[in-house]
């Protein structure tokens, strides 16, 4: 398996993000950061041929016979830096004096973790407003269809199915926004030496310090970064590690509780994720309709939280101007993190674009509970017609007291209306109790809060996004 690569890759990420995090996009973007040191070096006056530039230019990615050349100079050698610029040097002789010219290892390596965390969150940006697009024509297809609201887990006043998907949507808008702003923060190391004070780099241009300045500047912009960290020790800041990874794993917590959410209405039998013709629930059970993509997404967002943790620890503990335990981890660490969000935005995105909700179910429900909400309606609907709220208050008491003893002790149905109806007290009313029990008159102003929400704040925010909402396909799910 490729030796940057983490077995989450090997089966269930996205082509592009497993390439972005395998060697051969890493040594090959170390290439492409000697070339465009050469390039800005040559610019501001050093010695370094055409022809040396022309040969880097033309072997910028690493063919089997070059990878298996690095990797048996690092075993000589017992530094992967050293092991390709050697290699490098081979397939560029021209340029095998001038490779890695006043840099330090963190030059190629650093650069290329920011570059790779720039090109991890362009591809995750996208697949989230693709979610985020799919829940809202859910939101909007639901928005007024009324269904029982839950608090604490227990039975609460109602709500509609689509206005319940917008709490999931407006968090996963607040996580676009903070990709976005991490995404947007990212700055570029740029040259700044072995400890951060550029000497190496100083010593080329003989003591020319605007030039050195311009170095850095313009390596910058080959890069297409806005900036270079005005000041680095030998890396960049590992906080920067952790503010892009933070809101990933906030990210994690979203897809948790939408997971979460939607297992828990299947338990109900409101709304399931997809459930495909030939699928299994389980080998002993085989009526079982197990919520499996729901239950994946909640193990991996438990993972990508976690994950946040170990960059603070590492962040926490680098000396001074650097300190090298921090390598290792973060080679893990950082590709583990793209590659779970990426898993899981297509989960998710298979979710929402298969979710079943079944009305029948929902309606069943509603009636069930409705008769106690109702109870404040049919009390006011009494005094209207003459008769005291108090003694109705009193009589819808004892109604309701022994409607719940047939539900809770006997098993049975509410009956509160039948008892209402079979009571010579409430017989002014008898004939407004369908529209006193109409479910689309309990759920406010849901519907109207799905519309503008969607109006106002979901179509602004993906505005920018319309050419992957156009492209995109439907998401196929790995086993």
């Amino acid at each position: 398996m490729d030796s940057y690569q983490t077995p989450l890759s090997s089966r269930y990420a996205s082509k592009e993000m497993s390439k972005l995090f395998s060697s051969g996009t890493r040594f090959g973007t170390w290439r492409k950061l000697w070339l465009n040191l050469a390039i800005a070096e040559k610019e501001l006056g050093l010695e370094i041929s055409d022809k040396a530039i022309e040969q880097m230019k033309a072997n910028l990615d690493l063919d089997e016979a070059q990878m298996k050349v690095a990797a048996e100079e690092e075993k000589k050698r017992r530094h992967d830096v050293m092991a390709h610029v050697h290699t490098f040097g081979t397939v560029a002789p021209e340029a095998a004096g001038i490779i890695h010219l006043g840099a330090t290892s963190c030059y190629v390596t650093d650069n290329a973790d920011l570059i790779f965390l720039r090109e991890g969150l362009d591809i995750l940006l996208p697949k989230l407003a693709v979610v985020i697009s799919r829940f809202s024509s859910f939101a909007e297809k639901y928005r007024d269809l009324p269904t029982l609201g839950f608090t604490h887990f227990q039975p609460a006043q109602l709500t509609t199915v689509g206005k319940r998907a917008t709490l999931w949507i407006q968090e996963l808008l607040w996580d676009l926004r903070n990709l976005e702003r991490a995404r947007n923060d990212l700055g570029f190391r740029g040259v700044k030496g072995t400890t951060g004070t550029q000497a190496s780099f100083l010593t080329l241009f003989n003591g020319d310090h605007g030039k050195v300045e311009a170095l850095d500047k313009r390596v910058t912009e080959l890069f297409g970064f806005p900036y270079a960290y005005p000041v680095t020790g030998q890396t960049y800041s590992r906080k920067i590690d952790a503010d892009v990874l933070g809101p990933m794993s906030s990210f994690g917590a979203t897809v948790h509780k939408i997971a979460t959410d939607i297992r828990l209405l299947a338990n109900l039998k409101e709304i399931e994720e997809p459930f495909e013709k030939d699928q299994i629930g389980s080998s002993a059970m085989a009526y079982k309709r197990n919520p499996m993509r729901c239950e994946r997404a909640c193990s991996l967002a438990r993972h990508l939280m976690a994950i946040y943790q170990n960059t603070l620890m590492t962040s926490s503990v680098q000396w001074l101007e650097r300190t090298l335990d921090d390598s290792a981890n973060r080679r893990v660490t950082i590709p583990e993190a793209f590659l779970t969000a990426d898993i899981l935005l297509t989960t998710l995105q298979n979710i929402s674009e298969g979710l079943v909700v079944y009305p029948k179910v929902i309606e069943r429900r509603i009636s069930q509970e409705l008769p106690f909400m109702a109870t404040e309606n049919i009390i006011m609907a009494i005094v209207k017609s003459g008769g005291d709220r108090q003694e109705c208050h009193e009589k819808i008491r004892v109604l309701s007291h022994q409607a719940g003893s047939v539900v809770k002790e006997q098993g049975g149905e509410n009956d509160l209306i039948d008892r209402i109806k079979n009571e010579q007290y409430f017989k002014p009313i008898w004939n407004q109790l369908s529209e006193l029990l109409d479910p689309t008159t309990f759920v406010g102003r849901a519907p109207e809060q799905v519309d503008g929400f969607v109006k106002d704040w979901v179509k602004p925010a993906l505005e920018k996004y319309q050419d992957s909402l156009k492209n995109v396909k439907t998401a196929e799910l790995s086993v």
